[in-house]
């Protein structure tokens, strides 16, 4: 069966030091002007030596401590996505989703690894994995004094998408969402955070991706908004035949639209099977049913959601 998504030990790292490489280097820190006392007089070599090895006044540099700690987001992840398929990814704040799912985006480069979207290598040829694609953040960004409408016609033009047959799609894309007529037509700032993300969703859908990324399209939104979305989704493969790569938190989401699961935690995919597999790796001692949130504490030994905010990400 052809692949949608091809994903080759990919690692991406954030943090590096404070100064600028040249900073650092031997050759500058021995043009540096040497301090001067109080009397006028250079502390010559002793001052040099002092700040090379991090000890000036008091055996301390303030200079010297400006580094920032290596964090590994994503820690060589593999893994396949079949044509078709609903795959998820199930982890913490922190575990390294939204990275991979911007790596998959072309929105970051891989320090090592390899990428492929039906084929093609998103380092290498960026231009034709971008049309193949569309992302679906947690935090969507929108021009806010313009309303629903507004912001998917001018989304849709980027795609070189324009006539009354793409302002009827577009309308019946937000309707299908549950948005009512009114608010299609009103400014965004006036609607809620979780209206907002269905009209993130719809703008995703309007490109008709064969690759859909939904990173926590779900987050915030009402028990009767989350099924809407997670019907759209439902009929995006269904009817469609989309490939649809979904984060997320929410467990019974997961198993309900998910094909196979991977569970994430720090960086690194720690299991990978259908929910009903990932549920065979764990046996609860009191006897009640197996979840994907028991699974997940056994691995990993944290709970699923937590309040940590995503600073890795």
């Amino acid at each position: 069966m052809e692949h949608a998504l091809i994903v080759k030990d990919v690692t991406k790292k954030f943090g590096k030091p404070g100064d600028p490489f040249w900073k650092r280097l031997p050759i500058f820190k021995a043009n540096q002007p040497d301090k001067k006392d109080g009397n006028g007089h250079g502390n010559g070599n002793h001052s040099a030596s002092a700040t090379a090895n991090g000890n000036g006044k008091n055996g301390h540099n303030k200079n010297h401590n400006v580094t920032k700690k290596e964090i590994v987001a994503v820690d060589h992840v593999s893994f396949e996505v079949e044509k078709g398929e609903i795959f998820g990814v199930l982890g913490p704040n922190g575990g390294g989703k939204s990275t991979l799912i911007r790596l998959m985006s072309t929105l970051l480069l891989p320090d090592s690894g390899q990428i492929l979207v039906f084929g093609e290598d998103v380092v290498r040829k960026p231009m034709a994995v971008q049309p193949l694609i569309n992302r679906v953040s947690v935090e969507a960004s929108f021009f806010k004094k313009l309303s629903p409408l507004e912001n998917l016609l001018y989304g849709a033009r980027l795609y070189g998408m324009a006539g009354k047959e793409t302002r009827k799609q577009v309308v019946e894309i937000l309707t299908r969402l549950g948005l009512e007529k009114r608010s299609i037509y009103n400014p965004m700032e006036e609607m809620s955070r979780g209206m907002q993300q269905k009209v993130a969703i719809a703008r995703a859908l309007l490109s008709h991706p064969r690759l859909l990324l939904l990173d926590e399209p779900t987050t915030g939104l009402d028990p009767r908004s989350k099924r809407e979305v997670q019907a759209v989704v439902r009929e995006l493969q269904k009817e469609h035949g989309t490939t649809i790569l979904l984060t997320t938190h929410d467990m019974t989401e997961a198993e309900n639209l998910c094909g196979r699961v991977a569970i994430m935690d720090a960086g690194k995919i720690v299991a990978l099977d259908t929910p009903a597999g990932l549920k065979k790796l764990v046996k609860n001692d009191n006897g009640s049913e197996t979840t994907l949130e028991d699974v997940f504490l056994a691995l990993t030994g944290k709970k699923l959601a937590n309040q940590e905010e995503e600073e890795a990400e």
